[in-house]
Parts: C-alpha cells; structure tokens; sequence
C-alpha cells in the first residue's frame, strides 16, 4: 500500500527519532542515491570548513560564522542520511574529500552554485525516487536536507552581495543549528524548528 499524502507530509515533519523509525530501504537505486548524498554532504562540511578558514584569513569575520554554521549543517545532513543506510545494513561509501580553496568570493560562488544544484535538481529527485519506492525514513533525511538547503543558498547570495558591498561587518553574527535537521537561523531560534519541530534547546549555536 502506498503511503498516503497527509501521512507522508506528517512523516517528513517528524523531529527528534524520525530517523529511527520507518520503512527499510528495500530499492538499490534509493541506497545509491543516499550514498551519494552522504558523500556530497561529507565533502560539503569539510569544504565549508576549510572556506571558513579562508575568510577568517582574509578578514571576513561574518562570513568566516556563516560558513562554519554550515559546515555544522552539513555534517548533520551527512549523519542523519548515515543512520538511514546502517538501518538498512548497508556499509558506508569510502572517499577522501577533493577541497579546492579559492579567494572569499570566490568560495561564495562555488557555495551558491552546490546548493542550486541540490534544491533544483539533486533532492528533489532523490525525493521523488524514494517516495516511489515508499523509502520512508529516506524521504526524511533528504527532506531535511533540501529544505536547508534552500535556506543556504539565501544566505550566501546575501553574503556574496555584502562583500560586494563591502557591507559584510553587518551580517549575523551568531547562527543557530538544529541538531535534528541541520535548519539554520541567523541570531535567534523560534521556540520550535520549523522543519524538523525540534525544540529550541537542543540547537546548537555558532558564534
């Protein structure tokens, strides 16, 4: 039986313990899709980190905290699409992230073009072969990710404009995390996440 609308949107809702519960993973294609996401999110927290670096070198202090609030972001992305494989006993992707680290802009640049691809054409198809194939708690995790996904790219759009600008000493400089879904604020939490519901206690904060 396939999995009814109202119940799927419930599911992807679901917080803390989403991915603990669920359908097992019975599709190669939605495995692959889901190693390959873990390995792109791996790289992606690695990469943000050393950018984040970069900027700090460069005198980019604000941007230098956006990038590490996402480095974060993307190391949970990776944990949660880990769970889902080592639930359905598949082994892990072995890699060595590939980090080329440019000037800031530079490194925006390339950060905006990585998130457009994944919210336009990555997670939604991830989503649409996993919801075909009733992949529950991978509709979870790639859910999570897609949706912050679009948020970081907003965020770098506005961080590439205010270097531009030369207005970035305004940017947020505090981030909040959420430890279940990787959805990221700029300075204060609401009392809920608005992707995943975790409460706002369990954010972490980046400053």
């Amino acid at each position: 039986m396939k999995t009814k609308p109202y119940y799927l949107f419930m599911l992807l809702l679901t917080g803390a313990g989403a991915l603990c519960a669920g359908n097992p993973i019975k599709s190669s294609e939605t495995v692959k899709n889901l190693k390959s996401a873990y390995t792109g999110e791996s790289t992606a927290s690695a990469k943000y980190a050393a950018y984040a670096q970069k900027a700090d070198e460069e005198g980019y202090n604000t941007i230098a905290l956006l990038f590490w609030a996402a480095s974060k972001a993307e190391s949970i992305h990776a944990s949660n699409h880990k769970a889902v494989l080592q639930q359905a006993g598949e082994s892990l992707p072995d890699f060595s992230p590939k980090i080329e680290v440019k000037s800031t802009r530079e490194n925006l640049q390339d950060a905006i073009a990585g998130e457009t691809y994944e919210i336009t054409t990555m997670y939604p198809d991830f989503l649409k072969t996993a919801n075909a194939e009733s992949a529950s708690l991978a509709m979870i995790s790639f859910n999570y990710a897609y949706q912050t996904e679009k948020k970081h790219k907003a965020m770098y759009e506005k961080a590439l404009k205010a270097l531009d600008d030369r207005s970035d000493n305004a940017l947020p400089t505090i981030y909040m995390v959420c430890s279940t879904c990787g959805n990221t604020y700029e300075g204060e939490a609401p009392d809920r996440c608005g992707i995943s519901m975790t409460t706002k206690d369990r954010f972490l904060t980046i400053k």
